[in-house]
């Protein structure tokens, strides 16, 4: 656990929110795909639409400057325009 919990911690740490909670929601909503093909899909337009987000660039400017990234962008704020791609069940 204490190896686990290191590991999360670098991630929060060094990982843009929105792709985190993009992440998160492609793995959870992943197990109810009927093929690879609807991951892929899914996959490919969040590849897409982070590579070309302000999280990239500040990602990119801390590294070459040594520092810590200050992520602009927040996962309540700026998730990408196809988010959310599901339908969610109908209650009854």
């Amino acid at each position: 656990m204490p190896a686990a919990r290191r590991l999360a911690r670098e991630i929060i740490d060094n990982a843009a929110p929105v792709s985190i909670a993009l992440t998160r929601q492609m793995l959870w909503r992943g197990l109810d795909m009927a093929h690879p093909m609807e991951a892929h899909r899914i996959e490919s337009r969040g590849t897409y639409s982070r590579a070309r987000a302000g999280d990239v660039r500040e990602g990119i400017r801390a590294y070459m400057d040594k520092r810590a990234p200050h992520f602009p962008e927040t996962a309540s704020e700026d998730m990408p325009d196809f988010y959310p791609w599901w339908r969610e069940p109908d209650y009854s």
